[in-house]
């Protein structure tokens, strides 16, 4: 399926928002990777912010982190000493969507 973002409608989709001019200061590594990101889509700087900020905003809970949670999250591991080593998630992650995508890995004693 492709999305709005990703097809032709990218251009309407600019074309109708209510822009406005920001001026913000980023580091040259930064600066120099937007500007590689924007070629390789044949997009405007605008539209891959547009789309970083979409997409940061529907990953990343913006009222802030759930502290309780976490909390509980860490009693639980302090606990039991079970969790899934990082490695094996972003092994996990990385494979979605491929052929030879990979089973949630399972918690384990890790310590």
């Amino acid at each position: 399926m492709i999305s709005c973002l990703d097809s032709l409608c990218r251009h309407r989709y600019l074309c109708c928002m209510n822009l406005v001019r920001r001026t913000i200061e980023i580091d040259a590594t930064t600066d120099t990777r937007l500007s590689e990101m924007a070629a390789e889509r044949g997009q405007d700087i605008a539209a891959v912010l547009a789309e970083a900020v979409a997409l940061l905003d529907s990953v990343i809970d913006i009222a802030g982190p759930d502290i309780a949670e976490d909390r509980r999250r860490l009693d639980t591991f302090k606990q039991t000493g079970l969790a899934v080593p990082l490695n094996e998630v972003k092994a996990w992650v990385a494979s979605w969507g491929s052929a030879e995508e990979l089973t949630p890995p399972a918690p384990r004693k890790i310590r």
